[in-house]
């Protein structure tokens, strides 16, 4: 009994100072739900401006770019081509109007080029070794 009371306030006071930690951590910094990322922010539908959206990347573009760059640029869009399909999925299970349909063609665009000009890299590879590499590199995007 004397043990159980003894450690059980232990462990209540690390408890309440983890959770004052805590609490003191979350108040400097806000804490979001991982799965808000699959979500478009919300738009004041008041706004008379309609949003313009941009263009898909060109090959030209995504050939200077470095091999690190595209991989980091086709998991931006692999992330945007994710929150697009949510979006519609979501949407067309209200029955709702896909608002800017024009913007999934085009991030499926950029990955194809971008998986287009990582290809061309590997086949210019001069060691076969390497190049058989990349290809599974690619082939895993």
């Amino acid at each position: 009994m004397f043990l159980t009371r003894v450690f059980g306030r232990t462990l209540f006071a690390a408890a309440k100072s983890e959770a004052s930690a805590a609490a003191a951590a979350g108040a400097s910094t806000i804490q979001r739900n991982p799965l808000e990322e699959f979500f478009e922010a919300d738009r004041n539908p008041d706004d008379e401006k309609p949003v313009v959206y941009g263009r898909s990347w060109k090959a030209s573009e995504l050939r200077l770019k470095s091999w690190d760059d595209l991989n980091k640029l086709w998991y931006v869009l692999l992330k945007e081509k994710n929150m697009l399909m949510t979006q519609r999925q979501m949407l067309h299970a209200q029955n709702l109007r896909f608002p800017n349909p024009e913007r999934l063609p085009k991030v499926r665009k950029s990955m194809c080029r971008i998986k287009h000009v990582l290809t061309e890299r590997a086949m210019e590879e001069p060691d076969p070794r390497r190049s058989a590499e990349m290809k599974r590199m690619i082939n895993a995007l």
